[in-house]
């Protein structure tokens, strides 16, 4: 029989101790302050994305498994088991792209990490205190997670990175939230890791149904379930991440464990973590917002445009030219901006028709479109920061503009302000949960420290006609 350790390695036993005492230690402000954003961001990701088919899909397949009616799924009166939420706000958080994205770990931390904490949180009825300490924590472990298995050289293996860091983060928080000791934190990562699974192949899909689960629903999900069995009682391997058969033999042969821990409690992931501007894929952003500073500086309209050369990272050009998702469509993005002179959630999802895409098939923007093009290069796969874009516009007069973004607004170079951050979440929210909702829930995680329950959030959120009948 193969033994267990005689003894855990450093790195477990680091890591399983800063987990287990995670919610007694206070954030420091700015960090506190930033996972403010990102939970207000992330809520209204799921809020919005029950607009959304994929979001759709998600709620009534968790409303048919029934379950125990601890746990809310977000922007409905739905109440299930703690599982069966995490799974479906992790969905909804990532129906289309709007949640947030943390480039050097290659994860979309949030719509993993804050489903699971928020299902946690709920069930054991946590502060928000406690609640925003965890959402910290499983930012941290998400990322280190990635850090360790390499996360370039994972993805160009085509594992689904998003995936592997999200269901460690999901699980950290959780555990954390559950009460797990620093003794049974080891069975909760190796849970973690007999769950961990993705590949990159979900980029293919034009419906953005098995994505949502992939980035979000999967990671949340099963980083849920981790935490729940190892609270009921479920013993497991003693160290994954060491000894014979471990989670690094069987992911990476060039791992470095060591990186689950360094900086833990100095360096917090989430203050390197994207905010998005627009609720577009990452590799649009750049190009919306050179394209946005052209317009301003040049009064650019669509008549004067001759071409549009768009100069991307090659493996970002690959994913969106063209693509048959008009949220990640950059050409269709691009002229909509120029004829509308704004992009909103419903325009960019075209709210009213969604299944057959009716402003894809604009004449104006197709016409706009057919003159613009995606040049794939190989210099921005490796400039720094990440994601930036060239647009060159070429007028009718024969003018030529160029705009290079190098730190794109709303990413940790760049980051949007506050009251940015709360006007994207008022257009996302608004025309669910109403505007006294939108204002009653902005108003709670900006003070949510002194939440004193999680729960409390869920008059916040409930559709605006069920809530106006209840009263």
């Amino acid at each position: 029989m193969i033994q267990s350790l005689p003894q855990a390695s450093a790195h477990t036993r680091r890591l399983s101790a800063y987990i287990a005492q995670a919610l007694d230690q206070p954030l420091p402000e700015d960090v506190a302050a930033k996972a403010r954003q990102h939970i207000l961001d992330t809520l209204a990701a799921m809020i919005s994305g029950t607009q959304l088919h994929p979001g759709h899909l998600a709620i009534a397949y968790a409303a048919g498994l029934g379950g125990a009616p601890h746990c809310s799924i977000v922007g409905t009166a739905i109440r299930t088991s703690a599982v069966n939420a995490a799974l479906a706000n992790g969905m909804l958080a990532h129906a289309d792209e709007t949640d947030d994205s943390h480039a050097p770990s290659r994860t979309h931390p949030g719509c993993a990490v804050i489903p699971a904490a928020l299902a946690a949180a709920e069930r054991v009825g946590a502060s928000g205190e406690r609640f925003m300490r965890a959402v910290v924590l499983g930012y941290d472990v998400a990322a280190r997670l990635n850090y360790a298995l390499d996360p370039e050289g994972f993805a160009a293996a085509s594992r689904s990175t998003h995936s592997f860091g999200g269901t460690f983060g999901a699980g950290a928080a959780a555990g954390a939230l559950l009460g797990l000791t620093e003794k049974q934190i080891p069975f909760l990562l190796s849970y973690c890791a007999q769950q961990a699974s993705g590949l990159g192949a979900n980029v293919r899909d034009s419906d953005h149904i098995e994505k949502a689960f992939d980035f979000g629903g999967m990671p949340a999900r099963n980083g849920m379930t981790a935490a729940t069995m190892v609270a009921a009682g479920f013993t497991g391997v003693d160290d994954v991440f060491s000894g014979e058969r471990n989670f690094f033999e069987a992911y990476a042969a060039n791992a470095n464990p060591d990186a689950l821990i360094e900086g833990l409690g100095t360096t917090f992931e989430i203050m390197g973590t994207n905010i998005k501007k627009w609720s577009v894929g990452s590799p649009a952003q750049s190009a919306l917002d050179a394209m946005t500073y052209l317009m301003e500086t040049e009064h650019l309209v669509p008549n004067d445009i001759e071409t549009i050369a768009v100069h991307l990272p090659t493996r970002s050009a690959r994913t969106v030219d063209s693509a048959p998702m008009p949220d990640v469509n950059v050409q269709h993005l691009l002229a909509m901006l120029l004829i509308d002179r704004k992009l909103t959630f419903k325009s960019i999802h075209d709210h009213a028709r969604i299944h057959d895409h009716a402003r894809m098939a604009d004449d104006a923007i197709l016409a706009l479109r057919r003159r613009i093009t995606i040049v794939a290069s190989e210099e921005l796969m490796y400039a720094r920061p990440r994601r930036q874009a060239i647009v060159e516009v070429t007028t009718s007069k024969g003018g030529t503009f160029i705009r290079r973004t190098h730190a794109v607004r709303g990413t940790a170079d760049n980051p949007m302000s506050l009251g940015e951050i709360e006007a994207k979440a008022r257009d996302l929210m608004s025309d669910v949960i109403g505007g006294d909702g939108t204002d009653a829930l902005i108003g709670l995680l900006r003070d949510l420290p002194a939440l004193p329950d999680m729960r409390k959030l869920r008059n916040c959120w409930q559709p605006e006609a069920p809530r106006e009948a209840a009263s």
